[in-house]
């Protein structure tokens, strides 16, 4: 896992929620420049997730791959 990177996901749309493929990731709130300080959320053995910053309700979804979320849009890669 040392190589794996972190997926990073976002929510420029302001959805109330981000179905995401993974249990560990960082929310970066909205695009740059208008981000939140990027934390890395745990689910741990739990399947939602809010983020402190921006209260954005992530929850997993094992139907997505790792690293995916739905919608598509909210993956963020940085440039």
């Amino acid at each position: 896992m040392a190589n794996a990177t972190v997926p990073h996901f976002h929510n420029t749309d302001g959805l109330r929620q981000i179905e995401v493929g993974s249990k560990e990731f960082m929310c970066v709130g909205a695009l740059p420049p208008f981000d939140h300080p990027h934390v890395f959320l745990d689910m741990g053995k739990d399947t939602e997730i809010v983020c402190p910053y921006c209260s954005t309700l992530y929850v997993y979804s094992s139907k997505l791959a790792p690293g995916t979320s739905s919608p598509l849009s909210a993956v963020f890669e940085a440039a």
